[in-house]
């Protein structure tokens, strides 16, 4: 009978040490997903999910979703870690009267959103909406068919940073990319193809810089700082735009160096009280009104 006891006890150990072992396992470091999978599959490359929402809760905090080939894979929530990789085929998201991408990640979380075509319909609210996490980067991405293509509210986990890299956001109702963080993130964006918009690049607070990017067709104003904040734009073209660069509001900083500005009804605005510096090689001309306000040269240190 004590033979029996034992043996029965140390089965029933084993069990309890074996569930978490087995909860664990079920998060792999990466999953896939395929426009022919289901999301009751584990996610793995022969057993894909159907859609991202279905693969992160089966991926692990700082793992990668991958894309196996062309698919919509749906609107999500992120609340960790995560790198969503659409490499080598048309990784889409359609979202219709929602968000595409919601990241509400933790403080020292890092988010990487990578090769995914976001389509709103002409009808979404936000391409991606960053409410919260250390940075998020988002990487050869297009971005079309929402009333604001990134947008940056955060309501915790710090100040945050986000990194634009390679992305065009297009067809926006209202602006294509907003950073209004009360805690005043490091914005980064290069190589961004802003165009056919109500605002383009709209900071709020913070320091932003935007390099080797276009900025085109937007109604109001292309490139513009409000409140407190600083945006550097180097090497940007800026075109065809209700105003093409401003400081909207007192206590707002521009600085351009090397960017071409023209065929705007406003080259570059400067509200009183506000901060607008120019290094070398600016092109401002060929605008119904080149400036407004005061321009002040700097020289380079």
């Amino acid at each position: 009978m004590t033979t029996i006891r034992v043996v029965l006890g140390a089965i029933a150990l084993s069990i309890v040490w074996a569930a978490p072992v087995s909860v664990a396992n079920a998060q792999a470091v990466r999953t896939w997903v395929s426009g022919v999978g289901d999301d009751v599959n584990p996610c793995s490359r022969t057993a894909p999910c159907k859609t991202f929402a279905g693969a992160i809760s089966k991926t692990a905090a700082g793992g990668e979703i991958s894309v196996l080939d062309p698919g919509a894979f749906g609107a999500l929530t992120i609340t960790k870690a995560i790198t969503l990789n659409g490499d080598g085929t048309l990784a889409s998201i359609l979202a219709s009267g929602t968000n595409g991408i919601i990241v509400n990640a933790g403080a020292g979380d890092v988010v990487i959103i990578r090769s995914l075509s976001i389509n709103g319909a002409l009808g979404g609210l936000n391409g991606i909406r960053f409410l919260a996490g250390a940075h998020l980067r988002i990487e050869n991405t297009t971005i079309y068919g929402f009333q604001r293509g990134v947008d940056v509210v955060h309501s915790g986990g710090g100040a945050g940073q986000l990194s634009m890299n390679d992305v065009s956001v297009t067809n926006v109702s209202n602006v294509a990319v907003r950073v209004q963080a009360s805690g005043a993130p490091a914005t980064s964006l290069n190589n961004v193809r802003i165009a056919r918009a109500l605002i383009g690049f709209d900071v709020l607070n913070g320091t932003a810089t935007i390099a080797n990017s276009i900025i085109s067709h937007v109604t109001n104003q292309g490139i513009v700082a409000e409140g407190t904040a600083v945006i550097n734009a180097e090497r940007c073209t800026v075109h065809n735009n209700g105003t093409g660069v401003s400081a909207f509001t007192a206590g707002a900083t521009v600085r351009m160096s090397r960017c071409a500005i023209f065929n705007n009804g406003t080259g570059v605005s400067i509200a009183a009280g506000g901060t607008g510096d120019v290094f070398q090689n600016n092109s401002i001309f060929g605008n119904t009104t080149n400036v407004v306000g005061t321009l002040t040269s700097r020289a380079q240190q």
